[in-house]
């Protein structure tokens, strides 16, 4: 139910009388993470034995993520943030003369970034809100499709089915950034070759550590192209010839991952664990939906499609003076997120209906 929350408030670091509605940007902190820094603390300065204690935390907080996505940990590996990874992706391709990659005008620039640059890579943009508009940009020289399942401007939630359909099509990989889903929506990542997740909004975590996914199944012999001392297999010290790379998705670290993120992170997949998936994503897309009826009756346009399988815990509002809306609902001790023209709303399982009646009465009073 929607009128009680599934997330104690009490367990995170929300401000007394303040409703909490921009996980899309970032959540707020976990009282228990306060305890996961001190163990980080006290780990970190006890020498070897506190090595191995650290090392033991990365590997339980890729089983978490592991258990969250429904894969196997091996499949599971950590970069410092999503760009990191799309970036050491992209090198890793033997690109053709006529390589393009097929993205959506929309697209958030991580996703983009690592391709875009490249010489002699053309970008294939789907213009528009057709659903079907990435998949129909799709053709022979498309050597890969990069999207976000949920899209961080419109709130928008991507078909992957139809993208996986569309790649195998031409032979083409399927990139997935579950960054505006992971923690807030149940998901299969599977259905693509590589996926990433920033960690620090819905999963509950903090800057400085994201999940990179390799699909060994279907990328069996995928490798990238540089290395560090962390994505070379154990004991692998010789130059001639070259080391070899870790057997799992760790080959994407290539140094120490951030430790105390790591803490962090795994304080945050036991608290998050404990939900179903499901149950969350049916919370978030009732609150979003009770706040796209609200605003309807009030003739106030809404950016999100309405309906709950093409969205998820955004609802977006495009305006001209979306920075001086959110500033208003802050100055009414109510947190949403603004940027490039709209208002971004995101609800998570500490998010009641009392939340949607506090934001749409304000955003009625400023729109």
């Amino acid at each position: 139910m929607t009128a009680t929350p599934l997330f104690d408030p009490a367990d995170f670091r929300i401000p007394e009388g303040v409703a909490h509605l921009c996980a899309g940007g970032q959540t707020p902190f976990l009282h228990a993470h306060d305890a996961a820094l001190l163990r980080h603390s006290a780990d970190k300065s006890n020498g070897m034995a506190g090595r191995a204690v650290m090392e033991a935390e990365v590997e339980r907080a890729r089983s978490l993520v592991a258990r969250l996505w429904g894969v196997e940990t091996a499949d599971i590996g950590f970069v410092a943030h999503v760009a990191e990874g799309v970036a050491m992706l992209a090198e890793s391709l033997d690109w053709r003369p006529g390589d393009t990659i097929a993205v959506d005008a929309a697209e958030y620039p991580s996703v983009v970034g690592g391709f875009a640059l490249r010489k002699g890579v053309g970008l294939r943009v789907a213009e528009g809100d057709a659903p079907d508009r990435l998949a129909a940009c799709v053709d022979g020289s498309t050597r890969l499709i990069a999207a976000s399942y949920v899209s961080y401007l419109t709130g928008e939630r991507t078909d992957l089915a139809a993208l996986r359909r569309a790649a195998d099509r031409v032979g083409a990989l399927l990139l997935v950034d579950y960054t505006q889903a992971s923690g807030c929506m149940a998901i299969d990542p599977t259905v693509a070759d590589f996926a990433f997740s920033a960690c620090y909004k819905w999963m509950l975590g903090m800057t400085g550590i994201a999940v990179a996914y390799w699909n060994r199944a279907r990328q069996p012999n995928w490798a990238p192209v540089s290395a560090g001392w962390y994505s070379i297999a154990p004991g692998s010290r010789s130059w001639t010839p070259p080391p070899a790379l870790r057997d799992d998705a760790m080959r994407f670290t290539r140094g120490n991952p951030a430790h105390a993120s790591a803490y962090v992170l795994a304080s945050a997949l036991d608290y998050l664990t404990r939900f179903d998936p499901h149950a969350v994503q049916r919370h978030v897309l009732g609150l979003g939906g009770a706040l796209i009826e609200r605003l309807a009756a009030w003739q106030i346009p809404v950016w999100t499609p309405a309906d709950p399988a093409r969205r998820a815990a955004n609802v977006c509002l495009r305006h001209p003076r979306a920075a001086a809306i959110a500033e208003a609902l802050e100055m009414q001790r109510v947190l949403v997120w603004n940027g490039q023209g709209r208002v971004r709303v995101s609800f998570h399982g500490y998010n009641t209906l009392a939340d949607v009646d506090r934001v749409a009465e304000a955003l009625r009073a400023a729109w």
